[in-house]
């Protein structure tokens, strides 16, 4: 049986906490808020618990899961490579609704699914995600539907569609994002020069935005 936290009563947000931290150490899923919309999250480092987590979802190996970190000291430590491009993307715009796609550090031991080697990573903007983010380490996070359904505004929505394969719910009230999703851009492709990036998904952080921070780098849609 699921157990479902309201984090607006202070009692329950630590008791929320401290069981959803406990359940991500056990390999179970939990849904917590984030700036966007709601997610399910799993420890990336457990190839067990992200399958949980694509299951819960009903999607394949070929639908990797986005990883959320608690800050960007996260990121040198996730990616092959930190160029000035990349280092600019993450200090303008998070914490916040941008995920950069890039190449994963090769000595990671874990399996997110068919990635060919990259890494999708965020950090949110919602101080709960981001508590539970520097307990936990980096979060397998995807949004908390079913694959093909609108994604959650809240963990009610959530529990509705995802039931009993979440052990933890952590409701903090409707998302901020009105739905919105995050953008995500495939920045494999960055150099220290320049490079290219492509806008894999439109969301909460426009292609003007970041045509204005990185004007030496090619954008396509």
């Amino acid at each position: 049986m699921a157990e479902v936290f309201d984090c607006s009563d202070s009692s329950q947000l630590l008791s929320g906490t401290r069981t959803a931290r406990r359940a991500i150490g056990q390999g179970a899923l939990v849904v917590l808020p984030t700036d966007t919309v709601y997610g399910v999250g799993a420890d990336a480092f457990s190839p067990e618990a992200v399958q949980r987590l694509l299951d819960a979802k009903g999607r394949g190996r070929q639908s990797p899961p986005p990883v959320l970190i608690p800050n960007t000291g996260t990121l040198a430590a996730l990616a092959a490579e930190v160029t000035e491009p990349l280092e600019a993307l993450a200090a303008e715009f998070w914490p916040g609704a941008l995920t950069i796609i890039t190449r994963a550090n090769p000595s990671l031991s874990w399996d997110l699914g068919d990635t060919g080697g990259t890494v999708a990573l965020r950090i949110p903007n919602h101080p709960l995600a981001l508590e539970l983010l520097q307990e936990t380490g980096p979060l397998a996070v995807s949004s908390a539907n079913k694959t093909g359904e609108p994604a959650a505004r809240t963990a009610a929505i959530a529990q509705e569609m995802l039931g009993d394969s979440v052990a933890v719910y952590l409701e903090a009230g409707e998302a901020d994002g009105s739905g919105v999703s995050s953008t995500i851009i495939d920045a494999t492709k960055l150099t220290a020069e320049g490079g290219t990036i492509r806008i894999l998904r439109a969301g909460g952080v426009s292609r003007e935005a970041i045509v204005a921070l990185l004007p030496q780098v090619t954008v396509e849609d």
